[in-house]
C-alpha cells in the first residue's frame, strides 16, 4: 500500500514543515518531557466538534486531518475511508481525572463528559465526526506494538477491500501521572538527550507526546510519498539500504539493536527529536516517508557513537531506495515498518 498523506503534532509544532524544521535543526532540550505546545491545538476550525475534548484526543483529530487533507483524495471518495488510532496508553490524563473525581466527588458526582473522553475508542469517533465518514472505525492498544499491529491491519483491510482509504495513525499523551511513572520505572536521561546507539541494558529515555497519522491506499495514482507494509514486501530479499532505529529507552534492554546493525547498514535514529512514546514508529515513519519524497536524508540528531557504527553524521542526497523503521518490544520481538520507493 501506499502513503497519500501525512500529519503530525509533536514537541515542535504541527505540520510536515514542523517536522523538516525539526529533523534539520535536530536535538533540542525538553526540559522535563517533549510536549506539545499548547499554541498547537487551538484550531478552532478542525476542533470545532471537539472543543470539551481532553489533548489526548485533540492531538489525534488535528494529526488525522492534516493526513486526509495532505492526500488531496476528491471529497466524495471519504465515505470509502476506513480509520484505525493506535495507541500504548490511551487518554490516561482523562482517566486519572475521572478516578479522582470519583474519590472526590462519588459515583453520582463525577462528570459524564469526562466518562466519555477517558474511553479509548472517543479520539478515535472524534476523527471520524470531524472528518464525516462512514467506514470502520477501531482502536488499537498494544503498548509498544500498537502502531505495528495497525499498519498490518490497514493493511488487511484494503486487501479485503473493506474500504478504499485508511487513516492509520498513532497517539500518546504524556500527563504527570506518566511523568511520575517512567521516573520510578525508566532511567530518564538527565541532560535530556536520548543516546539511540549506545545499546544499553539500561537506556535512557525522555517522555513524550504527539501524534502521527498517515493517510494509506493501494491506489497508485495517490502513492504522493513511497510505499509501506508491515510485512516483507512480496519477493523483495534484499536488505534496508538505510535503518531508522526506535532505541528510545521505553522498551528497556536495547542490547538487540547491536545485533541487527552489524552488516554495515547506514544507520540513523530520530528519537532524540521525538522523545520516548510507544508510538514512536509512526513518527519515525514520517520522517522517512518525507525523506524519500524529497531526497535527502537527516543526520542523526545526537551522534554518541560507542561501537563505531555507520550512522548519518550529516544531512546529505538521498541515493537510498529501501528504509526499515525498526523496533524492539518489551518481549525484544522485532517489530518492522518497511518503506520502499515506487514498489509496493
Amino acid at each position: 500500500m501506499y502513503i497519500a498523506g501525512i500529519g503530525i503534532i509533536f514537541n515542535r509544532g504541527r505540520g510536515l514543515a514542523s517536522l523538516e524544521k525539526a529533523l534539520t535543526e535536530g536535538w533540542v532540550n525538553p526540559n522535563s518531557a517533549y510536549r506539545v505546545p499548547p499554541e498547537a491545538l487551538t484550531d478552532k476550525a478542525v476542533l470545532k466538534e471537539a472543543r470539551r475534548a481532553d489533548n489526548f484526543t485533540k492531538m489525534a483529530v488535528l494529526a488525522a486531518h492534516d493526513a486526509l487533507a495532505d492526500s488531496g483524495i476528491p471529497e466524495e471518495e471519504k465515505q470509502k475511508l476506513g480509520i484505525i488510532l493506535s495507541t500504548g496508553f490511551g487518554p490516561h490524563v482523562t482517566t486519572f481525572s475521572f478516578l479522582d473525581d470519583i474519590l472526590t466527588y462519588g459515583d453520582a458526582g463525577v462528570s459524564p463528559t469526562l466518562f466519555s473522553h477517558s474511553v479509548h475508542n472517543a479520539a478515535a469517533s472524534y476523527i471520524a465526526l470531524n472528518l464525516k465518514t462512514r467506514g470502520p472505525t477501531l482502536t488499537m492498544t498494544q503498548f509498544a506494538d500498537s502502531f505495528q499491529q495497525a499498519i498490518i491491519l490497514a493493511q488487511a483491510w484494503l486487501e479485503e477491500k473493506r474500504c478504499a482509504y485508511v487513516l492509520v495513525g498513532s497517539v500518546d499523551q504524556c500527563g504527570k501521572v506518566m511523568e511520575y511513572i517512567c521516573s520510578q520505572k525508566l532511567k530518564v536521561a538527565v541532560d535530556g538527550k536520548i543516546k539511540p546507539f549506545n545499546f544499553s541494558k539500561n537506556p535512557e529515555s525522555v517522555p513524550a507526546e504527539g501524534s502521527a497519522f498517515f493517510l494509506v491506499t493501494n491506489e497508485a495514482k495517490y502513492n504522493k510519498y513511497c510505499a509501506i507494509s508491515g510485512r516483507p514486501f512480496p519477493g523483495d530479499k534484499e536488505e534496508a539500504e538505510l535503518l531508522i532505529l526506535d532505541s528510545d529507552g521505553m522498551c528497556g534492554d536495547e542490547r538487540p539493536y547491536g545485533s541487527a546493525v552489524e552488516n554495515n547498514v547506514p544507520l540513523t535514529a530520530y528519537a532524540p527529536v521525538f522523545g520516548s512514546l510507544p508510538g514512536l514508529s509512526a513518527f519515525s515513519t514520517a520522517a522517512g516517508a518525507l525523506m524519500l519524497k524529497n531526497g535527502k536524508i537527516y543526520a542523526s540528531p545526537v551522534q554518541e557513537n560507542p561501537h563505531g557504527l555507520n550512522i548519518l553524521t550529516a544531512r546529505q542526497t538521498l541515493t537510498v531506495h529501501k528504509i526499515n523503521c525498526l523496533r524492539y518490544n518489551c518481549y525484544l520481538e522485532e517489530l518492522v515498518i518497511r518503506l520502499r520507493r515506487g514498489a509496493r
